[in-house]
């Protein structure tokens, strides 16, 4: 093995074959020294090495390629900063030492002799390699013409495999695999393999070149028909807004991540819009289709508020109480996070009036950081309403769910479907039936709308639909919903509602400040109890309102510098007493019972008397009571009949006595089945002379055979009960898991006695 030694350059990414002359600007210090070098002491002999990384400013022996070219240094141009060269290669060569003699980098080289390998491989190879250049297309980059004369002259193939890959679209990597390679005819079977591979890209790129003609011919069509129509619009004075419009929603579609369909309609329609006259009546309505189109969500979404904390921070400051509800919430947001995806859930908030239902919806879209809105179907009998018109009718427009879409502005909003209780059908249609698809989780994510006709994603929408009454809505809506019930609130919960929130919301209402005006809690109780009687705080907040004017009145117009409310001031401001709850009798009554009874403002309670005298027999109700509650009275009374022995009373008298049994207020229809052992134990106290204890409610309704069987609203009854100042409550045995919703407080002085008998409740009844 012989070694020299030459003056030695690193490259960048050039890579020279012996045979081939390559011209290199060359600047840095070390390879000018080298050229220097070569021309002074070395015959103009002088070895070039690729860089593996291009980056490198000063490289080492193992920054180099292990093989490179020894060239002869063929002419020099001198400039300011570098020198431009031309190199010939010679010879391949391997490093295989790193020399630094002072005047310039050096390597200690090994020259690589080509290798010939079988000779009818290396002649059939050429003959490849020349029908493969016949076959490609002659105006590729790298068949030059030098190349094709030294093909036609019939080359060497040690000569054929570095002059052809020279030109060849390959990288450096590649190139630098061919100078490693000593072996003819490796050289040509890899020179093969890349031609073949170049003629597959060729084919590839002729084929995008065409589809790309394709598009830029139509384009250039399409442009002209429409500088056609344009000028003709200009002949015949039609050129207004039109053109104008259209190439602003064209410039928004390209900018904008529209749905693929979506922008295949509105393209669709423009082309009708622009061939129709301004004048048309046709122009304003699919101008108007397009409007909607472009201006609905189909990509914008805010982002969630990730904070746990801070979302159940926000709940608990906008309302007091309603546990279960922020609970459902905030489970929904925790799963939210965990999945990072989560079909929002159909809540439906059913409850009494003024409990806080649509307040409520908008603390969530706060907690989630939503956008909120609101449809109110208070009345809506019409489909149309919901799912909108077809665009063939004058004045079509969407339905209010795309109409809310389009005011949120983003694809998911907290939608609040108020009063889905109150939606009525007649012959245009039944609204409860649309509201089905929009409001079933399977379904909402390709609702769609007669007036858009194109399929609209609800799915990620928070829908919250609010009811008064659940029985009045449909049964197949209510399967659809996650009923969430809200009761109606305790005095506790109402004070403590005032003194966080209504009393602070008046007062910088009407312009005051929390030292002019002062209102205690037993005030504030006073004021719940004697001037309100509703199930939420609405009326409550009125009141305090009233006082809040009043007092503003008084310091302007009196000079008074601060109020302190007491009952003289409320029967001054408010008058007298406004509402009397139902108290409970002082005294123990012969045919006198206290029932309870749940109506929409909550518990209350109600004195159920019967009487009894001289007659043939007849049953007398009264008090406005419904159908259930008659057939109570009508069941109680058979009851009583087939035990009268067991109650003490002359089953003669039945024959011989005619029973009224009233309900107190008349004025207020009632019904319900609830009542039954209440008038039963009333007809039992009537007839047998026996009394029935003062202190002592009872609510359950009463079969035939005198089983007590389970009834709603035991929440509001208790709190009825504990106003009136009642200590002992029989509910039926089936009711004593609903106690773990009856308040503490009200468990604290109220003894609950679960029956399952009407001859338990008369055992506990009767003195």
């Amino acid at each position: 093995m012989t070694l020299k030694t030459y003056p030695l350059i690193c490259t960048r990414g050039v890579i020279i074959f012996p045979d081939q002359e390559v011209v290199i600007d060359v600047g840095r210090p070390a390879s000018l020294a080298a050229i220097e070098n070569a021309q002074d002491n070395h015959g103009d002999l002088i070895c070039l090495f690729s860089q593996k990384r291009m980056d490198l400013e000063d490289p080492g022996m193992d920054d180099l390629y292990e093989v490179g070219t020894l060239c002869e240094i063929r002419h020099v141009r001198r400039f300011d900063k570098f020198i431009r060269v031309k190199f010939r290669g010679l010879e391949r060569v391997r490093l295989k030492k790193w020399v630094d003699n002072g005047t310039s980098d050096m390597g200690e080289v090994e020259l690589i002799p080509n290798q010939r390998q079988d000779e009818t491989e290396e002649v059939a190879l050429v003959r490849m390699i020349a029908q493969a250049f016949e076959q490609m297309h002659p105006g590729e980059k790298f068949m030059s013409k030098e190349l094709m004369m030294e093909l036609s002259r019939g080359v060497g193939a040690d000569v054929l495999s570095d002059k052809a890959v020279q030109g060849f679209p390959l990288a450096t990597e590649r190139k630098q695999e061919y100078l490693e390679t000593p072996g003819i005819n490796d050289r040509l079977v890899m020179l093969l393999q890349d031609m073949e591979k170049e003629k597959k890209m060729s084919e590839v790129e002729k084929k995008i070149n065409e589809t790309v003609k394709e598009r830029i011919d139509q384009g250039q069509k399409d442009y002209y028909l429409r500088e056609k129509i344009h000028a003709i619009k200009e002949e015949l004075g039609d050129v207004a807004e039109i053109d104008k419009d259209v190439e602003n929603i064209r410039k928004r579609l390209d900018e904008n991540p529209y749905p693929e369909y979506i922008k295949a309609k509105v393209r669709d329609e423009l082309s009708r819009y622009e061939i129709l006259p301004p004048a048309s009546g046709e122009t304003g309505v699919i101008k108007a289709y397009i409007d909607w189109l472009m201006e609905l969500p189909w990509w914008q979404v805010t982002k969630d508020n990730e904070d746990l904390n801070d979302a159940q921070k926000i709940l608990d400051e906008d309302h007091y109480g309603l546990e279960k509800v922020k609970e459902r919430i905030m489970e929904y947001l925790a799963v939210k996070q965990m999945t990072n995806s989560l079909k929002a859930p159909i809540i439906c908030l059913v409850g009494p009036p003024g409990v806080g239902k649509t307040s409520l919806a908008r603390s969530v879209a706060r907690a989630l950081d939503r956008k909120f809105v609101k449809m109110s179907l208070g009345g809506v009998r019409d489909e149309a309403e919901i799912r909108g018109h077809r665009r063939t009718y004058l004045g079509a427009l969407p339905g209010r769910i795309i109409q809310g879409m389009k005011k949120a502005s983003v694809v998911n909003p907290v939608f609040l479907i108020d009063e889905i209780d109150k939606m009525a059908s007649d012959y245009k249609g039944d609204p409860s039936s649309a509201m089905l698809e929009v409001l079933d989780p399977e379904q909402n994510s390709v609702f769609s709308d007669h007036y858009i006709e194109e399929n609209y994603d609800l799915s990620n929408v928070l829908f919250i639909a609010t009811a008064n009454y659940l029985e009045n809505i449909p049964p197949a809506l209510q399967d659809r919903l996650e009923i969430i019930q809200l009761s109606s609130y305790t005095d506790a919960e109402k004070v403590n509602i005032a003194r966080e929130h209504l009393v602070p919301k008046q007062l910088k209402e009407n312009g005051l400040t929390p030292e002019q005006l002062h209102i205690s809690d037993d005030m504030l109780l006073y004021l719940v109890r004697y001037y309100t009687r509703e199930a939420g705080v609405r009326q409550l907040e009125r009141t305090i309102a009233a006082i809040a004017r009043k007092t503003v009145l008084a310091i302007l117009k009196d000079g008074k510098e601060s109020i302190t409310l007491d009952k003289d001031l409320v029967h001054e401001w408010l008058g007298n007493e406004k509402t009397d709850y139902g108290k409970r009798e002082e005294q123990d009554q012969v045919g006198t019972v206290t029932g309870l009874a749940y109506t929409s403002f909550g518990g209350d309670v109600l004195q159920i008397e019967a009487t009894k005298f001289e007659g043939k027999g007849n049953l007398v109700l009264t008090g406005q009571l419904g159908d259930v509650m008659k057939e109570s009275a009508s069941i109680a009374l058979d009851y009583i009949r087939s035990h009268a022995k067991e109650f003490g009373i002359d089953p003669e008298c039945f024959g011989k006595l005619d029973i009224h049994v009233h309900v107190p207020e008349g004025a207020v229809p009632k019904d319900g089945p609830s009542a039954g052992v209440t008038m039963t134990t009333a007809l039992v106290s009537c007839l047998s002379e026996r009394p029935v204890k003062s202190n002592l409610a009872m609510t359950g309704e009463v079969t035939l055979r005198g089983n007590v069987l389970p009834i709603g609203g035991l929440k509001e009854k208790s709190l009825a009960a504990h106003r009136a100042g009642i200590d002992t409550i029989l509910i039926p045995k089936g009711n004593v898991k609903d106690l773990e919703d009856v308040p503490q407080e009200v468990k604290d002085h109220i003894r609950f006695v679960p029956v399952a008998t009407a001859q338990e409740v008369l055992k506990e009844a009767l003195v």
